[in-house]
């Protein structure tokens, strides 16, 4: 009962001065709008720059680096055994790039639980045959289907269809930029030379766009069969396997521990995708940051007005604590006033939130470099929302717990006299 009737006392006060309360929430609306859209926008990018980079990566990348020879031939010689010797110069060791009974550690690997997926990899350094013209490029052997799967290839690829690399014999899906300096599409011929020399014609299938203009100027994708014919090597040979873990954060451990096992070189996403992570971080201790800022200034604007109706109500303050309200009954009716003006402008400015990062992505986003992004990134993770209104009502809480204490110790006596 005596609650009900504090509440109705905060009412009366904040219907008294509506339009200060009117102005203490539209604080509020527009911090938790701002808040809200800046954070969906921004997580919005995040998930796009790392959709082209991170998600396309693998987590655990196992292969063979080209490393000098550890055992030169001065280091044999008896004379110079305990010495330190420099050496310049140093030409990589005969160590093949291929990983070594790959078949086995692909079964292995499969078994591991914390492994969602792998898929092979082999890559070949060839030219491009343009007339008289050589392009240098790069072409990787997939299993489309795993790629697909795991690293959403087929969002990437513009025209065709990515499974036409396991269906069409000798295709190739060309990058954006390559295809159109060889003025190629679907159904034309390419020519390659490797390394060795030997010449090969595949058939285009397809293009993609990674969105990064230097990979799509040099790299494409063939069926692992396909390279492999094209280095002349068995059918064994696999220069890189590329692993995705359930839990990316074991990555590091992963990798350690893969390198130890297979006695080869394994490479994990923080390490190798370590300028992206941070720049995601940043963007995102931005967006936090104001709007913070941003609820903590609307803070400040209740506690202003709080103080001012305090000031003005001092004889209905004098007269409740002399009808047997104690400071504390006082203290409650200013933090009810708080904490009202937080929890309606925040369910305002959740709304309006939403509905102004709803209609920024619908604002088109064209660019030739991002043939599938049709509109501005926005995330609508429901853990800002969460936060949002948590903000505001921890805000606007702290903001009229001062101005309510200093109520609470005013004395009617001296309020009454003083009239």
């Amino acid at each position: 009962m005596r609650n009900k009737l504090l509440v109705s006392i905060a009412k009366s006060l904040l219907l008294a001065r509506w339009k200060q309360t009117l102005v203490a929430a539209v604080g509020v609306t527009f911090s938790i709008t701002m808040f809200i859209t800046l954070l969906s926008f921004m997580s919005g990018l995040n998930d796009l720059l790392d959709g082209l980079i991170l998600n396309r990566t693998a987590h655990v990348r196992i292969y063979n680096d080209i490393k000098p020879n550890k055992n030169q031939p001065i280091n044999s010689n008896a004379a110079y055994k305990n010495a330190h010797n420099f050496i310049g110069s140093i030409k990589s060791d005969a160590s093949r790039q291929a990983i070594y009974n790959s078949a086995a550690i692909m079964e292995t690997i499969k078994k591991d639980t914390r492994v969602l997926g792998l898929s092979p990899k082999v890559t070949a350094q060839v030219f491009f045959n343009d007339g008289s013209i050589d392009i240098t490029g790069s072409i990787f052997g997939i299993n489309s289907t795993e790629e697909s799967k795991l690293y959403h290839f087929d969002e990437y690829v513009t025209a065709g269809n990515s499974a036409d690399l396991d269906n069409v014999s000798n295709g190739i899906i060309l990058g954006k930029g390559l295809a159109d300096k060889l003025l190629v599409g679907i159904g034309d011929a390419v020519q390659i030379t490797t390394s060795k020399g030997d010449r090969f014609q595949l058939k285009v299938v397809g293009t993609f766009q990674s969105g990064i203009k230097d990979f799509d100027n040099v790299q494409s994708y063939a069926s692992i069969n396909t390279v492999q014919k094209i280095l002349s090597v068995p059918k064994d040979y696999i220069t890189s396997i590329q692993v995705k873990l359930k839990d990316i954060t074991q990555a590091p451990k992963v990798a350690k521990e893969y390198e130890q096992l297979f006695q080869t070189d394994a490479e994990d996403i923080q390490t190798a995708n370590s300028q992206f992570e941070t720049g995601s971080s940043i963007r995102t201790l931005i967006s936090y940051s104001v709007g913070i800022t941003l609820l903590i200034v609307a803070g400040f604007g209740i506690y202003n007005i709080l103080n001012m109706m305090i000031f003005e109500k001092m004889d209905s303050i004098a007269i409740l604590k002399a009808t047997g309200f104690s400071g504390n009954d006082v203290k409650r009716v200013f933090i009810y006033i708080a904490i009202s003006i937080g929890f309606f402008g925040g369910i305002v400015g959740l709304l309006f939130g939403f509905g102004l990062s709803a209609t920024i992505d619908q604002i088109p986003f064209n660019t030739a470099s991002l043939p599938t992004i049709k509109t501005y990134p926005i995330n609508y993770n429901p853990k800002f929302y969460m936060i949002g209104i948590v903000f505001s009502l921890i805000t606007t809480y702290l903001a009229g717990w001062f101005p309510a204490r200093k109520a609470s110790k005013i004395d009617p006596v001296v309020i009454i006299r003083g009239k």
